[in-house]
């Protein structure tokens, strides 16, 4: 089990300062092909550009620069250091990096980490091996070339030689960094780390209840805070009963923070300040607030859904992609289809609530945050509180969850501005109703689907209104409607790009609930959206499901596109897993009795090329149960952390079918109306699937990333499933809102 210290960025450097002979290395990753990599002599300072620093004593420490919410990230990437400069794993300490823009970006979101930062990463670990290796010739007087290395230590081929690392980090400071074009990286071939199952380096620490996460946080004479916000987005404090709350035991303090009209940003409310978190839980329990609730008071979820349906009636504001003539090839198919679909706002429940810890002093604030995005929160935080930014420092904490919701940083400018009244550390600790209650949701939406065949059952027609939500912003001088993150249909979705007859268009509905990132956002809904009508629509051409994909995706090997899911489609991929998770999971062989059945589903998202078959029982009386899910994934060449990487798709399945069975959040008088778990049900371990069965393709494509593109085929594949087990369609989410029982 490799040791994860953990540490500020001072303490770092002071620890490592290299007086005694060692090796430092560091690449500016905002600029990977001038790689900056300095070599340091022994007794200067320590560069704090650095993610590999070698100790004589033989310990190696790597920096982790991005955030680790859960994906596995602060293991995999030190991983690609460590093989790139062949050290033993035993002898790796990993530090997590705060925010610091030597780094370059540190956001975990997107699935991006490891696509953006894995070449650089190689070259960085082959750089430093390439220094080790020459110390050695030199110290032997022998040919580079002669040399190779390999756990640690350097090895003389002809003489069977060896020098370790430790021996020679005091000379290979002193030599010159090599051209770029001089390092050589090691064929996939021969990777001894790479692709294989590793633990992660904090789940001793984790199992063991050691202080990792944001909430652990603790410093010397720390207070404790929460901050109450209007149930309404957007409403504002009238008044409040600060004197009596100030009275209260163990209460150091309570006022009003006026706030910003940013709903993703620091919204008005009052702080309490307290000894402990008990207090100040306690204080709040008797803190009377007169609220100013605004115009949003009037919004609700049957509101909205009587809007939608409305609009739909009419044409879309925004047409997304139109090709062909819809309307004429509607009239003139086989056999046409219409749907409609919807989902609701849902909550990110990640298990630790938003916190942060703040210690504003001296005029520097240095914070502590479980956070996706730092520098968006330092961000935040300059730009609403005006503080400068070389005058905040922010340590970055392991996360429990994030899923997107801490790429927002409201909790962060929260704790920030209650801190410039705090004259001590305060900690502020978000409860599990405020999580639920003000997050920055999953956005709700509505799709009215037409499709039509063919009398040879192929796919001739497609139109897609989808009735989305924004937010009224200020742009360009201008108040505009934004759809919220994920709420933006982009033309070129499946199956846009593949049809003559086409047309997708948007409205969006005016709302005040503010909306975030949350797990492949818009894949999350848009894959089951897409892939239950095509499933309904192949069912009507009387075809096999599968074989009606492969023939809507057809032969070319890439479909090209304009924006971010717009990027050239490679069809051979999509085909290939589509086949290979087919074939594993027999698709086609197996006669199901009545009450159970098949669902096929792929999806290209975040980069991965995902298929998903499911397999489902469903009782008489409408009780669900997922047997078996079958998963293949194209995510590139490489596979860095086997383990990690099945983490993710398995992870992404019971999170799938957690999200697709229960959640919802209603709406009413502005405010959400949910508070806690007993109202919010998550997935049990009992109905999670009992066979999990991961698979990966390998493809001379780009390294990518694995925290989403497994979970938006998941839903359509169960839904389509239970198609076949009942014949009846699930078009509404959450799964509990359908009756499934079946005579």
């Amino acid at each position: 089990m490799n040791k994860t210290v953990g540490t500020t960025r001072r303490a770092f450097l002071r620890n490592t300062a290299l007086g005694s002979g060692g090796l430092v290395l560091g690449l500016y990753l905002n600029d990977a092909a001038q790689a900056a990599v300095a070599a340091q002599s022994p007794g200067s300072t320590f560069k704090p550009n650095a993610f590999i620093s070698i100790s004589d004593q033989g310990v190696v420490t790597l920096i982790s620069k991005q955030p680790e919410i859960g994906q596995g990230i602060k293991t995999s990437l030190p991983m690609v250091l460590a093989e790139e400069l062949s050290v033993n794993w035993q002898d790796v300490r990993i530090v997590q990096g705060d925010l610091d823009p030597i780094y370059g970006s540190q956001s975990a979101g997107g699935s991006t980490s490891t696509p953006t930062n894995y070449q650089d990463f190689l070259r960085l670990g082959a750089t430093a091996r390439t220094l080790l290796t020459q110390a050695a010739a030199e110290t032997w007087g022998v040919p580079a070339d002669e040399c190779a290395a390999e756990n640690s230590f350097v090895v003389h081929a002809k003489t069977q030689r060896k020098l370790s690392y430790a021996s020679l980090a005091a000379k290979a400071a002193t030599l010159p960094v090599p051209a770029a074009a001089t390092i050589k990286l090691k064929s996939p071939k021969d990777y001894k780390l790479l692709g294989q199952r590793i633990g992660g380096v904090d789940n001793e620490a984790v199992v063991t209840g050691k202080p990792l996460f944001g909430i652990d946080i603790k410093l010397p004479g720390m207070l404790y805070a929460v901050y109450e916000k209007c149930p309404v987005f957007g409403g504002k404090v009238v008044s409040a009963n600060l004197a009596a709350i100030k009275a209260l035991p163990g209460v150091t303090d309570a006022f009003v923070i006026d706030g910003t009209a940013n709903l993703n940003g620091l919204m008005p409310g009052v702080a309490i300040v307290a000894e402990s978190t008990w207090a100040a839980f306690s204080a709040r329990k008797q803190l009377k607030v007169q609220w100013d609730e605004g115009a949003a008071a009037t919004q609700s979820w049957d509101g909205f859904t009587r809007q939608a349906e409305s609009l739909a009636k009419q044409a879309g504001t925004q047409v997304q992609r139109k090709d062909g003539d819809v309307n004429a090839a509607l009239a003139s198919a086989a056999k046409t289809v219409e749907a409609a679909y919807s989902y609701p706002f849902i909550s990110h429940a990640s298990m630790e609530p938003q916190n942060c810890t703040a210690w504003w002093k001296d005029g520097r604030l240095e914070l502590w945050a479980p956070t996706q995005n730092p520098a968006s929160g330092q961000n935040l935080v300059v730009n609403t509180l005006g503080i400068p930014k070389e005058k905040i420092t922010l340590h970055i904490t392991r996360s429990g969850g994030g899923f997107g919701r801490r790429l927002s940083s409201d909790f962060i400018v929260e704790a920030a501005a209650i801190a410039q009244r705090v004259a001590a550390p305060v900690k502020l600790t978000w409860t599990r109703e405020d999580d639920l209650r003000h997050d920055h949701f999953r956005a709700g939406g509505f799709h009215f689907l037409r499709g039509g065949v063919d009398a040879q059952g192929r796919l001739t027609a497609w139109h897609n209104h989808f009735v989305t939500f924004a937010n009224r912003v200020m742009r360009d001088g201008k108040s505009v409607l934004q759809p919220g993150s994920g709420a933006n249909l982009s033309g070129d979705e499946f199956p846009g790009r593949w049809l003559a007859n086409c047309l997708i268009e948007q409205t969006p509905l005016e709302c005040n609930i503010p909306m975030g990132p949350w797990r492949a956002p818009g894949s999350n809904v848009f894959a089951w959206v897409f892939h239950s009508f095509i499933d309904e629509l192949a069912h009507a051409a009387g075809r096999d499901p599968l074989e009606f994909r492969l023939e809507l995706l057809g032969e070319r090997d890439l479909v090209p596109g304009t924006g971010e899911r717009g990027t050239p489609y490679n069809v051979g991929r999509m085909r290939a897993v589509l086949k290979e998770v087919a074939a594993r999971a027999g698709w086609g062989s197996k006669k199901f009795p009545r009450g159970q059945g098949a669902g096929i589903a792929f999806h290209f998202s975040h980069r991965g090329y995902i298929a998903e078959v499911a397999e489902v029982t469903v009782s008489k009386s409408g009780q669900l149960k997922v047997d078996r899910v079958v998963v293949v994934s194209d995510i590139g060449s490489q596979i860095v952390n086997l383990s990690g990487a099945e983490n993710q798709v398995e992870g992404s399945v019971i999170d799938g079918l957690g999200t697709l069975m229960h959640p919802e959040l209603d709406i009413q008088r502005g405010r959400i109306v949910q508070g806690n778990f007993g109202e919010y049900p998550l997935l049990r371990i009992a109905d999670t699937p009992p066979r999990i069965e991961v698979h990966f393709l390998r493809s001379d494509q780009p390294v990518t990333g694995l925290g989403e593109p497994a979970f938006p085929p998941l839903a359509p594949a169960v839904c389509n499933a239970i198609f076949a087990a009942t014949g009846k369609r699930v078009r509404q989410l959450p799964l509990s809102r359908t009756d499934l029982s079946w005579r």
